[in-house]
This record gives C-alpha cells, sequence and structure tokens, in this order.
C-alpha cells in the first residue's frame, strides 16, 4: 500500500545520507494462501535493519540469510519459500530480492506524486526459478515515467521474465469534524493504519494539533469556508462534533460531496433529529447525499470506551472500502483474501 512504500523511500533516504547499502524485498507470485499478498516488500540494510515484512514475521530470518549473497554480488535474487512445510499457510510465496539506490530525482518525483494524490504503478520483473539474476527488478511509474530501483536494471533488459503489476492508490485520509476526546483515540488508531488524518474543528475549540496524537493537522475554518476540494474516493468523513447544530452545518457544507464514506456517531434517535434540522435548512438536499451516511458509526462488537469506539469506526470504514460485509472468519467459507 501506498503509506508503507512511502516509509519504505523515506527510510532509504535516510540510509542512502548515511552511506548505508540497502536492498528492496518484494513478494512477487503466490501459489496458494499466504499472510500477505503478492506486492507486499520491505527493505534490509546491510547491517541486518529491516523496515516493513513480507509475512508474519516466519519468513524474514530466510530472507536476511539470502540477502547477503546479493551484497556480496550486487545481483538481484529470486527465492522461494514454501509455507506449507514450514509455517502451515499452505503457500509457495516467490521473493525478489534486489539491489536498491533511490534516485534523488525518484524520490523526487514520488513525493509529489503522493502529495497531488495520483496513483503508483509499480512493476516487478522476475523469473519464477531460483537464481541469481542481472536482468530482474522493479520499476516505478510516475507520471508516465519509468524509474528503476536501481540504475543496472533498465527496460532495455526485459526479453522472457515475468512480470508483477501492481497500482498504488492515493494514501487513504481521513475527515474527523470535532475535537473531543474520542476523537483523539480515533487519530490514533487511523495513524496505526497508516492513513493520512485532517481534524476539522470549530473557530470557538481552543485545540491545537499536538492534542491529537496521530493527526497530520488540525484546521477550524467557519462553517462557510471549508474546502472540500481534497474529499475523494480514498477520503473517509466522520462527524463527531458532539454538537446537532455543528452536525447540520458541517453536513450542509458536505452536501456535494462523494466520500469513500460518511459516518454520523450517535443514537438512532439522535441520527434522526439530526438529519430532521437538515431537511429544514435544505429541503431540497440530494436523497443520494442522505442515503450515503452511516449512522450509527460503527460496526456492532460491543464497544465502550472512546478505543473501542475507535475499532469499531475503523472496521466499518473498512469493510464499506474493502467491500466486505463483516462476518467471524471462522464462519468465511474459502480464502480469507479475496
Amino acid at each position: 500500500m501506498t503509506h508503507e512504500l512511502r516509509l519504505l523511500f523515506q527510510t532509504l533516504k535516510s540510509w542512502q545520507a548515511s552511506g548505508k547499502k540497502a536492498v528492496f524485498i518484494s513478494v512477487v507470485a503466490l501459489e496458494g494462501s499466504s499472510y500477505r499478498r503478492p506486492g507486499v516488500c520491505m527493505i534490509m540494510s546491510q547491517e541486518g535493519e529491516m523496515v516493513g515484512a513480507v509475512s508474519g514475521g516466519c519468513v524474514e530470518t530466510e530472507i536476511e540469510r539470502q540477502a547477503q549473497r546479493v551484497f556480496q554480488t550486487g545481483k538481484a535474487k529470486v527465492i522461494v519459500y514454501d509455507g506449507r512445510f514450514r509455517i502451515g499457510c499452505e503457500g509457495i510465496i516467490h521473493i525478489l530480492i534486489e539491489p536498491v539506490s533511490l534516485s534523488e530525482e525518484l524520490f523526487s518525483a514520488f513525493e509529489k506524486q503522493v502529495k497531488i494524490r495520483q496513483p503508483i504503478q509499480m512493476e516487478a520483473w522476475f523469473y519464477r526459478e531460483v537464481g541469481e539474476y542481472g536482468d530482474v527488478g522493479s520499476m516505478v511509474t510516475l507520471n508516465g515515467k519509468k524509474y528503476p530501483l536501481h540504475p543496472s536494471f533498465t527496460m532495455d533488459q526485459i526479453a522472457q521474465q515475468k512480470c508483477f503489476s501492481q497500482t498504488l492508490k492515493p494514501l487513504f485520509q481521513l475527515f474527523i469534524f470535532g475535537a473531543e476526546h474520542d476523537a483523539v483515540q480515533l487519530c490514533q488508531a487511523a495513524k496505526l493504519l497508516g492513513w493520512k488524518v485532517t481534524v476539522i474543528a470549530s473557530p470557538d475549540e481552543s485545540k491545537s494539533c499536538e492534542y491529537f496524537p496521530g493527526a497530520n493537522s488540525l484546521i477550524s475554518p467557519t462553517f462557510d469556508t471549508i474546502d472540500t476540494s481534497e474529499i475523494d474516493e480514498q477520503t473517509a468523513v466522520l462527524l463527531m462534533t458532539h454538537s446537532f447544530n455543528k452536525d447540520v452545518q458541517y453536513l450542509m457544507a458536505l452536501k456535494d460531496t462523494q466520500p469513500a464514506y460518511l459516518g454520523l456517531l450517535g443514537s438512532n434517535n439522535r441520527r434522526e433529529r439530526v438529519l430532521s434540522m437538515l431537511l429544514d435548512h435544505m429541503p431540497d438536499i440530494s436523497s443520494d447525499f442522505l442515503e450515503q451516511i452511516h449512522s450509527p458509526a460503527g460496526i456492532s462488537i460491543g464497544a465502550e470506551s472512546a478505543s473501542e469506539i475507535a475499532v469499531s469506526i475503523l472496521a466499518e470504514i473498512l469493510s464499506i472500502v474493502r467491500h466486505q460485509k463483516p462476518i467471524f472468519l471462522s464462519e468465511k467459507v474459502g480464502s480469507i483474501h479475496e
């Protein structure tokens, strides 16, 4: 996912500035089932430092051993890890370990792509057979231009290799309207998911961004100056102001948006009162807008504390975004990952 790749690139930039060599590790193919899907990646320095993961932790020891050869030769390596006999995942994982040298041009173009919220294309060219290769590696496509993760790998070398391609969506973001204690808990939990979090507080609030660990920013616009232009299909919006009037005014400002998720905190009775007040002010508001509101926000897990409610809300957002109906995994037929 984009936030994971961004962390890897930022770490690589830091490592390179201090003279550390590194390898880029990615799962490029899978037969059967595994802890994570193809496309997941991580990095490792020559000193053995690791950022990211391609499994639950069971494959990384083997990767560290195999990566030493890549550091010695400068050539990429394809390895296969058979989890059927080692970790019980019933899958065979094909892993590409390649030298990585992040150019300043690639890093700058990547950060720009993230900032303007454009998708990122990644391609990994590899052979399915175990071995060392000088003509395999990964490419990142940004604004139509391809950047190799290592200058020794070029598109001219591509012939019979297999290709794993993935498109990374813009960073998922969460807009929280409200600045009470439960918003603090939601910020912290959303940050762990790698989401970009923006807190919108009314001008009469006396809070700063420091009050919300995990938040990227806090803004306090007046109701008539709220900028909704950044709310897109990779955005979740949650109203949790604990004020009927504020919720109504925020909904009026959001009336032309179509986020991935729009939630309203509170009970069924509270929802009906808020929507009734909204219709009094805007009787012609679109029914499509009203129908997209999830309220009471969250899924039923018996949540009581603010942190538990945050888990409930984030679980609902993920289920909506991933088009999944929440069920016990023990009751699910077939693969966990679909």
